[in-house]
């Protein structure tokens, strides 16, 4: 029934987040101006696709958010498949949870965009995967 899911993730800003989602591979296929800056932006690498929209935005189209700057984090979960890489794109940002193995086999850290958002970038062991 369902071919895909993908969070909208609200923002105040969006344009400070784009940079940190560019440095592992995203790159910006769409975008939707509100006023002098971003509104919402379609983001993709390879088959993954994320979603941003500023809270203003939402409740102008929709009215969901009856409180425009209120609301938790999104938490987001990221497989890669090389840590290290990702770890070297993000030097700078700031990291929340650090590097850790799971006891589900990966290893993993998490980093806060700027956004607010928690993004944690994991790597399964070859073995852990099956």
């Amino acid at each position: 029934m369902i071919e895909s899911a993908t969070a909208v993730l609200p923002v105040d800003r969006i344009e400070p987040s784009l940079e940190f989602f560019a440095r592992v591979g995203f790159e910006k296929i769409v975008e939707v101006p509100e006023g002098d800056h971003l509104g919402f932006v379609i983001l993709m690498q390879g088959g993954v696709q994320l979603m941003y929209q500023t809270r203003t935005s939402i409740q102008e189209d929709s009215g969901m958010l009856p409180n425009p700057g209120e609301g938790a984090p999104v938490l987001m979960f990221l497989k890669t498949d090389d840590l290290e890489a990702c770890k070297k794109a993000l030097e700078g940002y700031e990291v929340v949870m650090e590097e850790r193995t799971t006891f589900y086999g990966a290893r993993e850290i998490g980093y806060r965009e700027p956004g607010g958002h928690i993004v944690t970038f994991a790597e399964f062991a070859e073995e852990a995967e099956g």
